[in-house]
């Protein structure tokens, strides 16, 4: 056998010799250069001015949705069994769903603050995705952690929710959803409604200290529900849930989801 020729080949620079600033003009003159871009300066004229105004489209009434079917429904038919708007699908019907019916209608959300699950957790948690990290990309990264309050991720209540609860700026506090727990830190801020909560996903998940909480990093996963929005749509769900939130009792577990797994040594002979 051939050695050399069984060897892979060497890894490709996946950076192509250039750094992230040269990347990103790269990127941009691409951009610049296609034919259906606008108009736009240069990349360094780009990056001193901080940035480039793009042209919009004014709305215009005579070209909105569905114009050419309401001019001739004939001569233009949606595209629906009918060709017409419908108020009732007979194949949404047809496939007999427990959630979902062939018109539109409401249905009773398990958790929501009529639901008697509100009468323990009495807080309605908003889940958002963060302007500070790309989903749970980089966490561990400067400008995510700069928004950590005690080394986790914020969970933003409004004032008079945190006087009722006696909570202060900077405190730790435990997160608890029919679900599961997490711990977060406080920030009160008068941006919300009374009763409600918000938290932006992507903490990296950190179970180490399960006596305490499902997650000490502030993983907004662990409270919310694994269930799709119907049947049908298998939609996600997980940017509302019911929460209780209280002063977290107790030491305050150090966060080691960025730090390296544990390795063990041993002497015991492994058999492939």
């Amino acid at each position: 056998m051939d050695l050399h020729r069984a060897r892979p080949p060497a890894r490709r620079d996946v950076a192509e010799g250039l750094d992230s600033r040269q990347w990103l003009e790269r990127i941009y003159e691409e951009w610049r250069s296609r034919e259906t871009s606008p108009e736009a300066p240069p990349f360094q004229e780009f990056w001193t001015e901080g940035g480039v105004d793009l042209p919009t489209t004014q709305y215009d009434a005579a070209s909105s949705v569905f114009s050419a079917f309401r001019t001739d429904p004939e001569a233009h038919p949606l595209h629906t069994p009918s060709g017409r708007i419908e108020l009732w699908s007979q194949t949404i019907a047809d496939l007999d769903l427990p959630d979902i019916a062939g018109h539109a209608a409401w249905l009773e959300p398990t958790q929501w603050w009529g639901s008697p699950l509100a009468a323990e957790f009495d807080l309605h948690l908003l889940a958002n995705q963060p302007s500070h990290r790309l989903h749970s990309q980089l966490d561990m990264g400067e400008a995510s952690q700069s928004t950590k309050v005690s080394g986790r991720e914020p969970l933003r209540i409004h004032p008079a929710d945190a006087t009722a609860r006696g909570l202060e700026d900077g405190d730790v506090v435990l997160v608890r959803s029919p679900q599961g727990s997490l711990l977060a830190g406080v920030r009160i801020s008068d941006a919300l409604l009374p009763g409600v909560v918000q938290m932006h996903t992507g903490a990296w998940f950190d179970p180490s200290s399960p006596e305490v909480a499902d997650c000490v990093n502030g993983n907004v996963n662990v409270l919310t529900r694994d269930a799709p929005t119907s049947a049908l749509t298998q939609s996600n769900t997980g940017a509302h849930v019911l929460v209780a939130v209280t002063r977290h009792a107790g030491e305050v577990p150090p966060v080691r989801a960025y730090g390296p797994p544990p390795f063990v040594t041993t002497t015991e002979e492994i058999h492939v």
